[in-house]
């Protein structure tokens, strides 16, 4: 931590200007491929929350009755800018989370300006209801912003889900007081210097740096706070739960998830086997919808081994700003030794490591970076910790199975139900696994195939709530009841 001043040192954004913290002091921003620290983000606390939510507060009162026409206008102007400066803003996200330049420049910016793009485009289209009483009355349904709503994203895709949370939000009407991960702040502070670009008015937007326990907290236990969208881990979830449940808050959250990889041997092998290499390793398995527990019938199972074992050991793991590296640093040391000592565990509960099982030291530039190689093990039970509990790292464990009955046994087993993938010619068999099988979302043939309409979120422990589309406007907004004799 310090206490000086750079311009290495990010800054809150605060009613339309950036501002350092109250506190004065700064929190050490690493990179993830050298192990070094590169910036110093501000370690904030309920004062910098209470600045915010005043401005949010103050703005909301015009922006909550500016119009669609207008507020898309901006939004849009944000999305124009993002993709201005996408090579900047990529190159920032590699630098903050250690994923490939290739991943960053294709997908985690590009969705970004996307996310604002859509929202901004749909919120003049979103209609409400009216119900006729014949002879009676007629009913209709008001849609108003809620007024302040606190954003918090994760640090695995932190523009991409920073925006997917901000962008219907802001286009609903409301003021926004979002916090992203401290460990990959820098795409949120310069998203803030595009907004101020884009004429978003001062207030209505605020991003505030720090910790969870002092800014997270602050942010759902303040009372002008009406409603909280959350994606991160299970357990800070279940906290935000408890402290705004009292305060009756609306609540979204997007939590972890334990997915399943169903393969059955009727697929198209080779699409299949391209797809869930991706599925398990892409941003180094730092994705809550990786498939992670991948289960593979048994005419196939000794084939998918050895081709999928071939394809993970070609895997290019290298400095993430190079453009032909595939696997790149995972976020933090921290987390690296977490993943190792799940590859332990996992050897302990009988496992057998295929491929990979082992920290990394490069050469040059990433000798201290935190690598962790792709790693896939064979040989547990369904049931053990392994298989149970969210590793979040470039691990997958494969199982063979012989029927549907056993493996809608081996997928639903777990507290998580975010989402499956399932791999059949069989449409018969597809739509009657997709119904039995328990989460929010399943891939028949695919992954990440993502409509931005669709509804978004996973049932048990992944989470409550759904994002996306209506949905997510349905959530940032209030539906009041008018009901007229005629």
């Amino acid at each position: 931590m310090a206490n000086k001043k750079s311009d290495k040192f990010f800054k809150n954004y605060i009613n339309g200007s950036m501002q350092p913290p109250a506190s004065g002091m700064y929190i050490d921003n690493y990179n993830p491929a050298t192990g070094a620290v590169f910036s110093y983000i501000p370690d904030s606390d309920e004062r910098d929350v209470a600045a915010a939510v005043e401005a949010a507060c103050r703005a909301f009162a015009q922006w909550g009755n500016t119009s669609l026409d207008e507020r898309s206008r901006i939004l849009l102007r944000i999305a124009d800018l993002i993709e201005q400066n996408l090579p900047q803003l990529a190159a920032a996200e590699t630098e903050d989370s250690g994923k490939p330049i290739t991943l960053s420049s294709t997908l985690d910016i590009p969705r970004a300006a996307s996310n604002f793009r859509f929202f901004a485009t749909a919120v003049p289209h979103f209609a409400s209801e009216a119900h006729y009483m014949p002879g009676t009355a007629i009913n209709y349904t008001l849609r108003r912003p809620i007024g302040v709503v606190g954003c918090i994203s994760p640090w695995n895709l932190p523009l991409y889900l920073f925006t997917w949370k901000i962008a219907p939000a802001l286009a609903a009407g409301n003021c926004v007081v979002a916090k992203p991960s401290e460990i990959t702040p820098q795409t949120a502070f310069l998203l803030a210097e595009i907004c101020i670009n884009a004429g978003l008015p001062p207030g209505v937007l605020n991003i505030v740096h720090g910790y969870g326990p002092k800014v997270g907290r602050a942010i759902v236990g303040h009372e002008q706070v009406k409603a909280i969208s959350f994606t991160g881990g299970t357990k800070t979830g279940r906290d935000i739960a408890k402290l705004a449940a009292p305060m009756f808050k609306k609540l979204s959250l997007e939590l972890g998830g334990k997915n399943p990889n169903i393969i059955f041997a009727d697929c198209n092998f080779s699409e299949m086997l391209q797809t869930t290499v991706r599925s398990s390793f892409s941003n180094q398995g730092q994705i809550c919808l990786a498939g992670s527990r991948i289960f593979v019938q048994r005419p196939i199972y000794e084939k998918f081994k050895n081709e999928f074992i071939a394809k993970t050991y070609l895997l290019k793991m290298g400095d993430p700003m190079q453009e032909d590296t595939q696997i790149g640093a995972v976020v933090s040391k921290q987390h690296a030794e977490k993943i190792l000592s799940y590859i332990d565990l996992a050897q302990q509960e009988g496992g057998r490591v295929l491929v990979g099982g082992n920290a990394v030291k490069l050469k040059g530039r990433c000798s201290n970076g935190w690598f962790v190689e792709p790693t896939v093990i064979e040989g547990l039970d369904f049931t053990c910790r392994t298989n149970q509990e969210e590793i979040f790292g470039p691990v997958v464990t494969i199982t063979p199975f012989d029927t549907e009955e056993e493996v809608l046994q081996y997928a639903n087993s777990t507290q998580y139900g975010l989402s499956a993938t399932l791999w059949t010619q069989n449409l018969t068999r597809a739509h009657r696994m997709a119904e039995e099988l328990e989460c929010g979302i399943v891939w028949v043939n695919c992954w990440l195939l993502r409509d931005l309409r669709t509804p978004f979120g996973g049932v048990k422990n992944s989470g409550v709530g759904r994002e996306g589309g209506w949905e997510a406007f349905r959530f940032f907004t209030e539906a009041k009841n008018v009901c007229i004799k005629t």
